[in-house]
This record gives structure tokens, C-alpha cells and sequence, in this order.
């Protein structure tokens, strides 16, 4: 996303971290910046030991660090979680790019469309009849927008994203470029000779604070809803199924593909290139590692998950171990058969 950069004291920033500081607070401070490419300006941040010796090394003008790191710099903030104090701290200092409130000529608005007057539309957006935009929202280029849509205040849609008849997208939404919400689920019906499609007359609900990265498509329920629960984050070419639950605050990784009608419950983790079969539920806390594969109807309890079907990450492991050495046991087996085919021989000539 677009940023703006805005200069603020250390002392302001370490306001917003929660961070006590050591040093000048009076420093100026206009951007974030790596450990390795800092310079006068920059604020960096070091949270493993590894990386103390580049940290003093660092040209930054501040470094956020741990409580008691052992690392002498002109000027730190020191806080419990500095990863987490950079993000906040990036936050302020590349806050998105704010549009001014404007309605490009380009635009087709219905005139039954509820669009406020704080909502910046760019061009070649079109919006359907009934739908609805709302306070602070910004709606990029070539953005296309259904029938009985609502958006809600504060989103940032991106260039090129297809809203589909009766969604319904909450308050601070993020959808980045591509994405498509509320295309039809994958549900058809055979009789002995074709395929007919089954009901896709449900809707998406997309709750605050979701953030769905590019080219990204969660398809609308067969009938009731697909839900993305607040917080979630998902990553890029992402693909939710029809009539899906995505609890709060999940966090998916890209390439992951969600059959329809799986339950995420709230915090669980997927990686990226997992495969959900249908009617699955992950319970609240599950971690689930990339490339695993879950088989349907599974229940997937709390804990670390692996592999192909998924095992829990310990028994992946030893697993793993054990087919990592079958070269070495293969060669090994050829050696006893030789031994034992001497022995044979060896006790064939001792009997005659």
C-alpha cells in the first residue's frame, strides 16, 4: 500500500510503543529502516542476539531493542517486544496515503447508490444499484461494485477488485488489487449425462479489520454465508470456499486453498500452499505448517500440525527422519543380502 512519511521525536515514538528511552528523546525521526541500511533519520529495530554486533554497528539515528540488551547506542528505546514496537512505530511514520474525498468523471454511480461525501471514488469505478460506501472509504481504479453492496467506513479497496451482488464489507477493510469477493462457490449436481449447478444464492460477510491480499477470491455460501472474521489476514492467491467460517484474527498464508463449508475457529495459523478438504473444523490455537494437506471432515485439535495427511509436527519430524535415511537403509539391506547369500553358500559347501 501507498505510504506518506511524516517526522516525529523519538520521545513521540516511544509514546506509542510503550517504550522507555535512553538518550536523546529530542532526535528526529522520519523512517524505519533495516539494521543493515539505516542512516541518520532512520529508526531500526534488533531483537535477536545474532544481531547485536550489527546493531552496533548500525548508522541508525535510534534502535529499538529488548529490556537490558546489551547494546550501548547513542539513542534507544528499549521495550519488551521490539518487532512488535517497530510495526507500531511504522504505523505512525508511513501511515497509508490518505485520498482527498473526490468522485473521478470516469465513475458510473447508481443513482439509488448511497455514496458519502468523505469517500474518495476513483476512475472507472462502477457502483450498482442499492449499494452503499462509507465514511473515509477509498475506492480505487476499475473497482467494480454489485448490486446491495455495503462498504463500510475507512476501507482501502484497491485497483481491480470485483464486489459481487450482496456482500456485505465491514468498517477499515483492506482488499488489495484482484481481489474478488462473493464469485460463485464450486457446487454442482450430476445426473447421467451433465452437471448442474447447485444453489449459489448466499452472501460474503467480510467483518472489521480483515486485510485480503491481491488476486485473492472468497466465493459467497450456496445459501447462508461465507464469514472472514474480524482481524483475519489473508495473503495472497488465497481461495476460500463457498459457505466457509474464518474465525477471528486467523492469519492465512498464500496459496492456500479452503474447501467449502470448513470452520478456521478464532487465532489459528495457516501456512501457505495448505489444502483444506470440505467440511473441516480447526479448533482455536491450531498452527498448521506449509504444504500440509488435511483429508475431509477432519477435526484439527490445538497444537503444531505437518505433512501429508497432517500429523502432529513431532511425529512429522521423526517421520521425516526415518525417510531420510531410507537410502542409507536401502544400501544396507543390499549389503546382508550379499552377506547372507555368502553364508548360504559358505554353508552349502561345508555340507557336501
Amino acid at each position: 500500500m501507498t505510504t506518506e512519511a511524516r517526522g516525529l521525536t523519538v520521545s513521540e515514538l516511544a509514546a506509542r510503543a510503550g517504550g522507555r528511552i535512553a538518550g536523546d528523546g529530542n532526535v528526529a525521526i522520519q523512517s524505519v529502516a533495516a539494521l543493515e541500511t539505516a542512516d541518520q533519520g532512520d529508526i531500526a529495530y534488533v531483537e535477536d542476539e545474532k544481531f547485536f554486533e550489527a546493531a552496533r554497528q548500525s548508522h541508525a539515528s535510534c534502535l529499538i531493542v529488548s529490556e537490558g540488551a546489551p547494546i550501548d547506542s547513542p539513542c534507544r528505546i528499549e521495550v519488551a517486544k521490539p518487532k512488535l514496537a517497530f510495526a507500531l512505530i511504522a504505523e505512525v511514520l508511513h501511515a497509508p496515503k490518505r485520498r482527498e474525498p473526490s468522485m473521478h468523471s470516469t465513475a458510473v454511480i447508481a443513482d439509488n447508490a448511497d455514496v458519502a461525501l468523505t469517500a474518495f471514488i476513483g476512475p472507472h469505478v462502477s457502483i450498482g444499484d442499492n449499494s452503499s460506501v462509507g465514511v473515509g472509504t477509498q475506492i480505487h481504479s476499475g473497482v467494480s461494485i454489485g448490486d446491495n453492496v455495503a462498504v463500510g467506513s475507512e476501507c482501502v479497496i484497491h485497483p481491480n477488485v470485483v464486489l459481487y451482488d450482496n456482500v456485505m464489507i465491514a468498517d477499515r477493510v483492506i482488499l488489495h488489487a484482484g481481489v474478488v469477493i462473493g464469485a460463485d462457490g464450486f457446487g454442482y449436481v450430476r445426473d447421467d449425462l451433465s452437471h448442474h449447478k447447485f444453489p449459489q444464492i448466499g452472501t460474503v460477510v467480510i467483518e472489521d479489520d480483515v486485510e485480503i491480499g491481491a488476486n485473492t477470491c472468497v466465493d459467497r455460501a450456496a445459501l447462508g454465508r461465507t464469514r472472514i472474521g474480524r482481524g483475519a489476514k489473508l495473503d495472497n492467491l488465497v481461495h476460500v470456499g463457498h459457505n466457509c467460517d474464518i474465525g477471528e484474527r486467523v492469519v492465512i498464508a498464500g496459496q492456500t486453498g479452503i474447501s467449502g463449508s470448513v470452520t478456521i475457529e478464532d487465532d489459528c495459523i495457516i501456512g501457505g500452499q495448505v489444502g483444506f478438504g470440505d467440511h473441516i473444523r480447526v479448533l482455536s490455537g491450531a498452527v498448521i505448517g506449509s504444504k500440509a494437506g488435511i483429508l475431509p471432515g477432519k477435526i484439527v485439535r490445538p497444537g503444531v500440525w505437518w505433512g501429508i495427511p497432517i500429523q502432529p509436527l513431532e511425529e512429522y519430524k521423526r517421520l521425516n527422519a526415518h525417510i531420510s535415511r531410507l537410502p542409507r537403509v536401502r544400501e544396507e539391506l543390499k549389503e546382508l543380502k550379499e552377506r547372507v547369500k555368502e553364508l548360504e553358500q559358505a554353508l552349502l559347501k561345508g555340507n557336501e
